[in-house]
């Protein structure tokens, strides 16, 4: 046992070294980390410049009645809510990008790269969701003075042109990635292509479990800060839903790479039950009977269902091609050591997607 946590811990360093010793893998968290720094200090002064401006607001009769109150406090609540998701975001993409760098996930780096397009919507839909709250609140005398939106609009401007940058230049270096890693899964796989498409469809699964995590708490996030539940009841069922996903997240890791059928069936029964869940939520969104509880963060929620919901879709595809594939010899693969590959399986490498040449004996797969 000790051994065994010995060899993990070694692995996790050499692997985390070889990110800063390869000139690509280097650049790339590089280019993550930069992003990261500047978004979340934009963010934090754009915070900083609301609540230090924000006046001291207490109770019904400064807000002049119950209704502006409930409305003033939900729009108060925009800002932060923004800001926690943005760094929560930027922070998981940063350790996204040194796990995918870690483990050579070519499937991972790419889904960093969209995922990164989903952060650059987000930062540019803030930008008008905050302009109308703050305008919202200097309608109800909120703030000392009327320089606030002056103060946080360049900045806001400024973080979706940075995240934009970042995101040509990750792409480029994605691709840079993808030249290198062939070789390093084609000495882990081998040179089946069979194999590795099996391969292929693991990692996009266990890529897409990574980022469903965070759509889907970053839509829970935005529920229950700004909306809030209508009862106590609704509000701690919602909350609760943070841990099981992760529970639920885990699992489908585990089930798919002991390959334990079961396990996998039960975990689309629940995928099914999410996806029902966010379509619910998605309609509760524009009913017009609720549609007031929504308002202060209707698009960004909007945005953040309908990505979780494709990506649930996604999900239950990848998991049932993945079961389909189990018993073929992957999980042998996946538990072994990498193979010493010669110089003739080497020209047959992750870079061919045509079909392989007929071979000269039968086989049997």
């Amino acid at each position: 046992m000790a051994a065994n946590k010995s060899n993990r811990a070694s692995s996790l360093a050499k692997s985390t070294g070889e990110i800063f010793t390869r000139k690509w893998p280097r650049l790339f968290f590089l280019v993550a980390a930069v992003q990261a720094i500047i978004v979340i200090v934009f963010e934090a002064y754009a915070f900083a410049q609301f609540q230090t401006g924000l006046r001291h607001m207490d109770g019904i009769k400064d807000w002049g009645s119950a209704e502006r109150m409930e409305d003033g406090l939900a729009q108060i609540r925009t800002i932060p809510t923004f800001l926690g998701l943005l760094i929560l975001g930027f922070l998981y993409d940063v350790v996204l990008a040194w796990d995918a760098l870690r483990l050579k996930n070519t499937i991972q780096v790419i889904g960093l790269c969209i995922a990164n397009l989903a952060l650059l919507i987000y930062s540019a839909l803030q930008i008008d969701q905050i302009n109308v709250a703050i305008t919202i609140l200097q309608k109800y005398n909120a703030f000392k003075d009327h320089d606030v939106w002056e103060e946080v609009q360049g900045v806001l401007i400024a973080m979706p042109c940075i995240i934009a940058l970042a995101s040509v230049a990750l792409s480029f270096l994605s691709w840079k990635l993808y030249q290198e890693f062939a070789w390093d899964i084609l000495k882990h796989i081998g040179a089946d292509y069979r194999m590795k498409k099996r391969f292929l469809h693991y990692q996009v699964y266990i890529a897409l479990l990574k980022f469903d995590f965070f759509f889907f708490v970053g839509f829970t996030i935005q529920f229950l800060v700004v909306v809030g539940g209508k009862t106590s009841t609704e509000f701690a069922l919602t909350a609760a839903a943070i841990p099981i996903t992760i529970a639920i997240l885990l699992c489908a890791a585990l089930f798919t790479r002991r390959e334990w059928k079961v396990g996998m069936i039960i975990i689309i029964v629940l995928y099914l039950g999410g996806l029902t869940y966010f379509i619910y939520k998605l309609e509760r969104i524009f009913d017009p009977y609720e549609y007031k509880y929504y308002l202060p963060v209707r698009k960004s929620l909007t945005t953040f269902a309908v990505l979780t919901i494709v990506l649930i879709i996604l999900t239950i595809v990848n998991a049932l091609v993945c079961m389909f594939n189990f018993g073929a010899g992957l999980k042998q693969h996946l538990n072994s050591p990498p193979q010493e590959i010669d110089k003739d399986q080497a020209s047959y490498s992750m870079h061919d997607v045509k079909q392989p040449q007929l071979p000269t004996r039968m086989t049997i797969d």
